[in-house]
């Protein structure tokens, strides 16, 4: 699986490949043999925040992606190292990819891309952290993802697999509706701006209230619905009084 996972600054690799395994004890040493795996040929490791100082790390300004402020456009570094945690056997090889923002804060991320990946492409992935917590953004504030209220996990399981399907069934329309529906060429030049903004998931579940109004309860089912819950409810009742007497009946 193809990932690029962030870390703090403190976390710890190595810029060249240790070799792991158990040192020998010496005949003369006394205590018990070694029984945890360690760096055997004295690489050090070096802490991300150092790595992104070293002269060696070389810098790009790229412009990855269009956003409502005009571009996505900051500094982006890549290197090539080696990571590994206590229990592994063998030490990893990864990228380390630094970016640096306009705000000057700086954000480290492991990725396991092949060697060949260009730095684009690895500073494309570390910045579609965005449109993930976009979804989870807009499932709790649009399609109700936040107002869970049931104990049962069952119910958790059926409550995510509706907010998913509203989701998908939301983006298939904004995908859709921006394919059948042309815009008009002049509100480029009319607004001074490169590119129009897209229908969000508030503006899609807007237009499909309108058109996909909710039925009116009459008299009569409601009626038929209360009768039902109550129903349900003096069985669900009656149930436990009954498996309550049995349990307290003398055997």
């Amino acid at each position: 699986m193809l990932y690029a996972a962030f870390v703090p600054t403190n976390q710890r690799i190595y810029l060249q490949q240790p070799h792991i395994g158990l040192p020998k004890k010496a005949p003369e040493q006394k205590g018990k043999s070694f029984s945890r795996e360690r760096v055997l040929n004295g690489v050090q490791p070096f802490q991300v925040s150092e790595i992104a100082a070293n002269v060696q790390t070389e810098w790009h300004r790229l412009q990855i992606r269009h956003n409502e402020r005009g571009f996505l456009q900051d500094r982006f570094a890549a290197r090539r190292v080696w990571t590994w945690q206590t229990g592994q056997p063998i030490a990893r090889q990864e990228w380390l990819i630094m970016r640096i923002d306009q705000k000057n804060e700086h954000t480290y991320a492991l990725c396991n891309a092949p060697e060949n990946a260009t730095l684009s492409r690895l500073a494309q992935m570390i910045c579609s952290r965005y449109f993930v917590e976009r979804v989870i953004e807009d499932a709790k504030d649009e399609c109700g993802w936040d107002e869970f209220q049931a104990q049962k996990y069952l119910a958790w399981e059926h409550h995510v697999a509706l907010t998913a399907c509203a989701l998908w069934f939301i983006a298939k329309q904004k995908l859709k509706w921006g394919t059948d529906c042309s815009r008009e060429p002049g509100l480029i030049q009319q607004f001074e701006i490169q590119i129009l903004p897209a229908l969000s998931i508030s503006n899609v579940r807007t237009l499909l209230k309108a058109v996909l109004p909710l039925p009116e309860l009459s008299k009569e089912e409601a009626r038929r619905q209360v009768v039902r819950h109550l129903v349900n409810r003096s069985r669900s009742k009656a149930s436990r009084f009954r498996h309550r007497a049995k349990a307290l009946a003398p055997t």
